[in-house]
């Protein structure tokens, strides 16, 4: 099984990024069991904004996405991880779910989307609240593409109120700020193991079942609760 992790850290390298930190935590925990994982630091890369396959088609001249999109493709789980700024995902973040978006057209052999059958999970890091609300939204946007959500499917570290240290700075006793929060240790742990729980369950049963959801079917003209309902697999 394959995981991808994203970083969708505003900092250019990924080696100074606080958010690239607790990715690590999972996907050592991932790796250990098994998964194949490929971190991503999007900046890395040339991905601008937009809502189709391939942004060279719409003026820009250079998109690595295609790339990227391969690997994701590939991809049984996937993880984007992102600070908090003024409350809200990075813009980096946008530019991602806004890319992975311009995929949703897709279909797979089954005519459902082509992201049924990945699980989705989120990482969040800053020193100002917003947790919930930024997993909140990165969440639904991956449910509304078609990736299931486990339970816990998220989480993160924030310090106190104001300005101060982000997780993994060097505290006062030289330790990584944030390392011993007990609340955050908890809830990547769980989140690690249960999309991979989730992840083994739909590769062993083939995913979901096209019964009802099958958007070829609609394509073709048929309709729910119209003529034969059987025609609608």
């Amino acid at each position: 099984m394959r995981a991808v992790f994203v970083n969708t850290s505003l900092k250019k390298n990924a080696k100074e990024s606080h958010t690239q930190l607790l990715l690590d935590v999972s996907a050592r925990m991932m790796r250990r069991n098994g998964i194949t994982v490929d971190m991503m630091h999007l900046l890395d890369h040339h991905v601008p904004p937009g809502i189709y396959p391939d942004m060279t088609q719409h003026g820009w001249d250079r998109d690595d996405w295609p790339g990227l999109w391969r690997k994701i493709l590939a991809a049984d789980i996937l993880v984007i991880g992102t600070p908090i700024w003024l409350g809200e995902e990075s813009s980096v973040c946008r530019i991602l779910i806004e890319r992975l978006y311009a995929m949703s057209g897709k279909l797979n052999d089954k005519g459902q989307s082509i992201f049924y059958g990945k699980v989705g999970g989120c990482v969040v890091t800053g020193n100002e609240d917003g947790i919930k609300h930024v997993a909140m939204t990165v969440l639904y946007a991956f449910s509304h593409l078609g990736i299931t959500i486990p339970p816990q499917a998220d989480c993160g570290w924030i310090g106190e109120a104001g300005p101060g240290p982000s997780y993994g700075d060097e505290g006062d006793d030289g330790s990584g700020v944030g390392f011993d929060n007990e609340f955050t240790q908890r809830n990547t742990t769980i989140m690690t193991w249960n999309l991979m729980h989730l992840a083994r369950l739909l590769r062993a049963n083939g995913g979901y079942s096209n019964r009802g959801n099958d958007r070829n079917a609609w394509s073709e003209g048929h309709r729910f609760g119209h003529e034969n309902p059987e025609r609608v697999r």
